[in-house]
């Protein structure tokens, strides 16, 4: 990373967002995070943890300046932050809604609001997490799939309304090792026969790493990304470049 950033990860305690946390630091930045629980015991000493919902404004104001005072203006945003609901349409609540669209998309609003304002004037990167799903669905994931379909077109919005100043581009994870992941895969008939043929149809032979995704972010936080924004850069071992049709179909 030539940048050295002053970067705000959110949902850093687990999962991806850790993942991020550890390689933005590792590579030099001052790093802050936040979670809605306790400060994760893995955090370095130096890097400032706070208890937060980022579906509230409140809170998001709160963090910024909370992090400019400690650390300086952000000149990095990872919006990682994000929860699953897995349910139809038909099964989803007004709860449910409010749950999904409140972290992983109002979420990524109000970070992106709060620190846009001095990333125009002093220049600053954006990296959003979406999701393969939110360009081809998963099942029973109604909510979810719609929520990181708003975070890809958000996205752009934001590169093309505050560059050049601002560069903001999207990661698409496909299926990475989290809790959330085995979450999903918890909800087959058969777990261990769904994550065997999930493998098959995967051409780099193995689900996704935490670690994957955060060198991504860290090469988009970079000055070699200069001329990357408003995309959304897929990372899914080749899940999706497949066709359908299996090999024993022939």
């Amino acid at each position: 990373m030539t940048t050295t950033h002053i970067a705000f990860v959110t949902g850093g305690s687990r999962g991806i967002g850790r993942a991020i946390v550890e390689r933005l630091h590792a590579d030099g930045a001052r790093v802050a995070t936040c979670g809605r629980g306790d400060r994760p015991a893995y955090l370095p000493d130096d890097v400032v943890w706070e208890q937060a919902d980022v579906a509230s404004p409140g809170d998001t104001e709160r963090l910024v300046a909370r992090t400019r005072d400690l650390l300086g203006p952000i000149s990095l945003l990872v919006n990682n932050a994000g929860v699953l609901v897995a349910k139809t349409v038909a099964d989803a609540t007004d709860d449910d809604w409010d749950l999904q669209v409140g972290v992983n998309c109002r979420g990524v609003f109000n970070m992106s609001r709060a620190v846009l304002p001095e990333m125009t004037e002093h220049g600053g990167v954006i990296v959003n997490i979406g999701s393969i799903s939110g360009v081809v669905a998963d099942l029973s994931s109604a909510l979810y799939n719609a929520s990181k379909a708003f975070v890809h077109a958000l996205t752009r919005s934001i590169a093309i309304d505050h560059g050049p100043r601002v560069r903001c581009n999207a990661v698409l994870p496909g299926w990475i090792e989290t809790d959330m992941f085995d979450e999903g895969f918890a909800l087959a008939g058969d777990p261990e026969a769904a994550r065997r043929d999930a493998i098959s149809r995967h051409p780099a032979g193995r689900f996704g790493r935490p670690a994957d995704i955060a060198g991504i972010v860290a090469w988009l936080a970079s000055d070699e990304a200069a001329w990357a924004t408003g995309q959304c850069f897929t990372v899914d071992g080749g899940l999706t470049a497949a066709s359908p049709l299996r090999p024993e179909a022939f």
